[in-house]
């Protein structure tokens, strides 16, 4: 497994076609925002608990993403901050052959920066797997995947079926934002990567023999 960021990150075309044994590329987003979040710390042991996977994982903060809430009307063409913003992240999404979202639930649902985020993109998620890490409450965020489970159909992409949640954070996950019953998360990370890592590859080689048309 190999972790890119904002520093190093290989831009690769989309229409490139892999061959089967090449590492999948998975964009991480962290979805929250907020500050205090327990996002990052959620998603730096999730990439700790992934292990070797075979996976290239590039981790895309949306913390570190200006992009403003006002979009474009149809056929409009984004301003000089949206635009900078999106030259940095899109060819990141299109490049990708699947996602991990890193979630809390806010107010039954998910944050409005991913949603923001998700709203200024739409053929990168096509055609494309998408897993879940929750995180929050009783429910370990599981309202805000869910509610993202039709909000990624609408975009054609395929959300796997098994998710991570985490509960807390006052009972599942400590201070630090790291879950309390390391293993039995661990081994639903495991679950939920199979899942995507299978779909991944699948849909990878059914877009290079024929691309998705929406």
């Amino acid at each position: 497994m190999s972790v890119t960021g904002k520093e190093a990150v290989s831009v690769v075309d989309d229409e490139a076609a892999p061959g089967d044994d090449a590492p999948l590329r998975v964009a991480v987003l962290v979805g929250s925002v907020r500050e205090g979040r327990q996002g990052r710390a959620v998603t730096e042991w999730f990439l700790g608990a992934a292990g070797d996977a075979g996976l290239d994982l590039d981790v895309i903060d949306l913390a570190e993403v200006d992009l403003p809430l006002v979009l474009p009307g149809w056929g409009g063409t984004p301003g000089p901050a949206a635009l900078a913003a999106l030259r940095e992240v899109s060819p990141r999404l299109a490049a990708a052959d699947a996602f991990v979202v890193v979630t809390p639930e806010y107010n039954h649902s998910f944050p409005a920066s991913l949603k923001n985020f998700i709203d200024w993109h739409h053929a990168q998620w096509q055609a494309k797997p998408v897993g879940f890490v929750s995180y929050g409450g009783l429910g370990g965020g599981l309202r805000a995947v869910e509610q993202l489970r039709l909000v990624f159909a609408e975009l054609h992409a395929m959300t796997v079926r098994d998710s991570v949640s985490l509960h807390g954070p006052w009972s599942g996950l400590g201070e630090d934002g790291t879950p309390r019953d390391a293993a039995v998360c661990a081994g639903a990370v495991k679950g939920m990567l199979g899942q995507l890592a299978w779909w991944g590859r699948a849909l990878r080689a059914a877009r290079a023999e024929r691309p998705y048309a929406a």
